[in-house]
This record gives C-alpha cells, sequence and structure tokens, in this order.
C-alpha cells in the first residue's frame, strides 16, 4: 500500500504508558509526523482483548495495526522505518 494511503487511514497502537518499546514506536510516528490512534490497554478493556486475540493470549506491546490490515508486534525502529520506507 502507497504510504500516502496508509495515512489517511488511522494506525492503532496498542500498548501502555510504562513500556519502552511503546514510547519508541510513538516517538516514532510523532518524529516523522505519522498520524496514528494511541490505545492504552492497561484502561481500555476492548483494545487488551484484542491484543490478547492478536498475540495468542499474551500481552505484546506495542501491537501496531495498520489500514492495510497489517501487524507489527514489537517492532524496532528499522522495522517501523521498513515499513514507512524511510531511511533508518
Amino acid at each position: 500500500m502507497e504510504i500516502v494511503k496508509m495515512l489517511d487511514q488511522p494506525i492503532r497502537v496498542y500498548g501502555t504508558d510504562w513500556c519502552f518499546d511503546c514510547r519508541r514506536a510513538k516517538r516514532f510516528f510523532s518524529e516523522n509526523n505519522i498520524p496514528f490512534q494511541w490505545i492504552n490497554i492497561d484502561q481500555d478493556k476492548e483494545g487488551e482483548r484484542i491484543v490478547l486475540g492478536v498475540n495468542r493470549g499474551m500481552r505484546s506491546v506495542p501491537t501496531i495495526i495498520f489500514a492495510d490490515g497489517s501487524i507489527l508486534v514489537e517492532p524496532s525502529r528499522a522495522e517501523l522505518s521498513s515499513k514507512f520506507g524511510i531511511l533508518a
């Protein structure tokens, strides 16, 4: 999917405030001006249910769901950069 089309759709980032990887992912999106919806699974039980379903019962965060249906779980900065065609 083209990056322009991806940016037209909400990217949902499921995570927790205390998770380092979650803060890194949020920082990546902010630094690259990529809009996203943050769902704190400590406060949002439906969000937690989605994370548990995607990750076979594991509370693995961040779990990032893109408009094209693709999912990244606990991605590195390099994996996020690759997803958007951004040089790491």
